[in-house]
């Protein structure tokens, strides 16, 4: 065994939660572990869960047949197989050990759950059935093993090792249906090094080892550093979470399928989230996602030369305009703000079925004057992130719950064929991912100067500024569209012929 594997069996528990770095070898041990049981006792059943059944099969062959076919042949005389299949071994003491992706039925000895975090981040439905399915097959004084690298802040895998760690913490006497967390980090291999001559460690590198020192004690000699830092060349954002250096380190990594994976892990290593503050001389801008019947999500920032600063973040859900609108008078009374523009979406200006007002109408109505962003693509508006966020600066207390969103905000995932989707998933990362959305469409157009306040009266003559006919008949058939009428035959060739006139509004 290596020191990973030998430190898991000297504290082993029945209950295993295990945090892990990249090729520590737990599979192999877990599985030796496993068919060890059902070789030397009888009646023992053992099983294996993993996310896809080529990976369960995978596992089966080369963790569980190749051993058990190369015993010695006197034991294997002793223990023949009385079932071989792909996926499960039945031996003549009436033990057995099998592999799945749910194993639900039957009741188990020995269970190993093998990526769970992935699971649980790809395979909701799946994790949903291993989680009432399996873990309820286990009764008090069995084993079971779970482990993964991390997938982000959220998901079943993430909530049972915040509760493992917090009993760790605290010193809990843990009973045997609790989890007992293990974490190996990459830092502990000691086949994780490299000669350093030759090789150039960045200045952003630089900064994250000294930070670890500082903050968490961990000392790397010059090998580590140089083992990492090349390393890093390969896995690029994925390298926090495949080989973390701590556990909140894992969590904070960017997710398999995330948009802004590599965005937010660059700002991170270049020190970008950090104990910022807002500065008292510039306004502050919000952009909003208003929710209808769901969340609303709103971003607070400054736009100092040319650079975004993120000052707080706020969502609720279930409230109405006037409830976000004296949120932001309790911000600007705490705070000492000086509000600028308001960005919101540009389907603002639609009308809802319920009041017959437009949200535009709404908030100019409870005191608030928005700016409406450019109308554009989802791919566009995600582009526009991608672009933006290396100008951003995140005050990492007041924007802990966006920046989280931003990082969990991913594709959707395709199960029956095993690809990612071109398209988002929608989740609770989606209201913050699509304010900031609008924020990255707008933010070169918002003055860096506060703005004086406006009268209703005010606001509603900016909104009624002089428009090309054309533009206000390209509303009317917007409109149109949205309820499935069709345009007039003529509509075309009457649009492009008043297209150059304009007309003042009323």
């Amino acid at each position: 065994m290596n020191w990973a594997q030998a430190n898991l069996m000297n504290e082993l528990h029945h209950c295993n939660l295990i945090l892990k770095a990249r090729q520590l070898g737990f599979t192999t041990f877990i599985q030796i572990f496993m068919l060890d049981q059902c070789i030397f006792n009888s009646n023992i059943r053992a099983g294996t869960i993993a996310h896809r059944l080529d990976d369960a099969r995978t596992i089966f062959r080369d963790k569980i047949r190749y051993p058990y076919d190369n015993l010695p042949e006197a034991l294997r005389n002793v223990r023949p197989l009385l079932s071989d299949s792909a996926e499960e071994l039945v031996l003549a003491n009436n033990s057995s050990i099998r592999v799945g992706t749910s194993l639900r039925s039957g009741t188990l000895q020995y269970l190993h759950i093998s990526e769970y975090g992935k699971l649980c981040a790809q395979f909701a439905d799946k994790a949903r059935e291993v989680r009432t399915g399996a873990l309820n097959t286990l009764q008090a004084g069995q084993t079971v093993f779970i482990e993964s690298t991390a997938e982000g802040k959220e998901g079943h895998f993430f909530e049972m090792c915040e509760t493992a760690q917090a009993k760790q913490r605290m010193g809990t006497r843990l009973t045997p249906l609790d989890f007992k967390f293990f974490f190996y980090p990459w830092w502990r291999e000691l086949s994780y090094e490299l000669d350093p001559e030759g090789v150039v460690i960045g200045d952003d590198l630089r900064k994250y080892f000294e930070r670890l020192e500082s903050c968490d004690g961990i000392q790397l000699n010059d090998r580590k550093r140089a083992w990492y830092s090349k390393k890093c060349e390969t896995q690029l954002e994925d390298m926090r979470r495949e080989y973390p250096s701590t556990p909140a380190e894992a969590f904070e990594a960017s997710i398999e399928g995330a948009y802004y994976a590599q965005q937010m892990a660059q700002a991170e290593l270049q020190g970008r989230v950090g104990p910022f503050k807002a500065l008292p001389e510039l306004p502050v801008h919000t952009a909003w996602d208003l929710g209808v019947g769901d969340a609303t999500s709103i971003w607070f920032w400054q736009k100092p030369k040319g650079k975004i600063y993120l000052v707080g973040y706020f969502e609720a859900s279930g409230e109405g305009l006037p409830f976000y609108v004296d949120m932001l008078e309790q911000y600007r009374r705490r705070l000492g703000w000086t509000y600028g523009q308001h960005l919101v979406p540009h389907d603002a200006k639609v009308k809802e079925w319920g009041t017959g007002k437009t949200r535009v109408e709404e908030l100019i109505a409870a005191g608030i004057r928005p700016t409406l962003c450019p109308a554009h693509s989802i791919e566009d508006g995600i582009n526009s992130v991608r672009a933006t966020l290396p100008h951003c600066w995140f005050a990492e207390d007041e924007c802990s719950g966006g920046i989280r969103h931003l990082k969990a905000y991913r594709k959707d995932w395709d199960a029956e064929r095993g690809v990612w989707k071109d398209k988002p998933r929608h989740d609770s990362s989606s209201h913050a991912a699509d304010a900031f959305r609008y924020l990255s469409m707008a933010w070169r157009e918002v003055s860096p100067d506060p703005v004086a306040p406006q009268t209703p009266k005010e606001i509603i003559r900016e909104m009624c500024k002089p428009r090309t006919i054309g533009d206000m008949w390209r509303e009317y058939a917007d409109a149109r569209r949205e309820r499935d009428e069709d345009l007039p035959e003529d509509f075309e060739e009457f649009n492009l012929s008043v297209n150059s006139k304009t007309m003042e509004m009323k």
